[in-house]
């Protein structure tokens, strides 16, 4: 029940962050305004940058409290089932939510920024020379966290891995538990795989693009002027790449829920049953043309 009361939130998380920042993005893409223009008091910028970054880091945190559970699951069952209450998970998600709020409102507390970036249609944590210490603390503390919880997503999935692979090994004998503990092992498998690759491909390149360019006191602030004449192509490519590293962050709100929930045994089963009525009925109207094309035949030499 813990597992899936922290599926449902991670599921909540990511469509309350498509909601409250998708249509802004569409609604100034459309517009052909500038965001200057849109917002010049800078307030849709600041609640846009602060959604980025809730919307961000909860997801991955979230995913990181649902691999320590599956470790507790797995690797201590006594325990877990002694001590993992309900209560207890909503506890550690309420406690994601407040802490992850807390850290986005630092920058309109004075601590860091949030400012337009290219092309123009969205706003994000500042990396530029205003305020130097606090953008840049700001910025390295978001990045931190989030590899932070990429390790430990992957860690513990591996552990849970590991630990299933020497509890399927052990039942040697060849009975139906064993046979059931094997799909449940397989199942289990694919389901952690799935998510340990879906969260390094979408997040490993914006926060390891952040965190180099911290450590290399260098800015993506120069994008916001880019110009396809102007700019030289090295800076087009780091402009471009940035940008597509964003967007593979904001793809894994998409894809977050569909891999959990895709992954699941019941739905494995569903589409494998689906596949496979598929295909009878594919042979059985190509065993009912050939009877009927060998009927009319026959009737013909007749």
């Amino acid at each position: 029940r813990s597992f899936l009361l922290c599926i449902g939130s991670l599921a909540l998380t990511d469509l309350l962050g498509q909601l409250l920042t998708s249509p802004i993005v569409i609604s100034v893409y459309l517009s052909g305004r500038t965001w200057d223009a849109i917002d010049p008091s800078c307030h849709l910028c600041a609640f846009f940058g602060f959604s980025m970054t809730v919307f961000g880091l909860c997801p991955l945190f979230i995913a990181s409290a649902m691999a320590v559970e599956r470790t507790l699951a797995i690797r201590t069952p006594h325990w877990y089932a002694s001590h993992m209450k309900t209560w207890v998970t909503k506890t550690v998600l309420l406690g994601i939510w407040l802490a992850v709020f807390a850290f986005a409102l630092l920058p309109i507390a004075g601590l860091g920024q949030y400012t337009l970036q290219w092309p123009g249609t969205w706003c994000f944590i500042s990396t530029g020379d205003s305020q130097l210490t606090g953008s840049l603390f700001f910025a390295s503390t978001f990045a931190i966290l989030g590899l932070l919880s990429l390790v430990v997503t992957v860690a513990c999935n591996l552990a849970t891995i590991k630990a299933l692979v020497s509890r399927c090994r052990t039942k040697a004998t060849v009975s139906r538990s064993s046979k059931q503990w094997g799909r449940i092992t397989i199942e289990t498998l694919i389901q952690l795989l799935g998510i340990m690759c879906v969260l390094s491909a979408c997040w490993s390149p914006l926060l390891i693009t952040m965190l180099k360019m911290i450590f290399s006191h260098t800015s993506f602030e120069p994008c916001k002027g880019f110009s396809h004449e102007a700019q030289s192509s090295e800076l087009r490519k780091e402009c471009n790449f940035f940008l597509t590293a964003v967007r593979l962050a904001s793809l894994n709100q998409i894809l977050d829920p569909w891999v959990y929930l895709l992954l699941r045994k019941i739905l494995l089963q569903k589409f494998c049953q689906a596949a496979s009525a598929v295909s009878k009925c594919s042979n059985n109207d190509w065993k009912g043309r050939s009877v009927t094309l060998s009927e009319e035949i026959g009737r013909t030499t007749a």
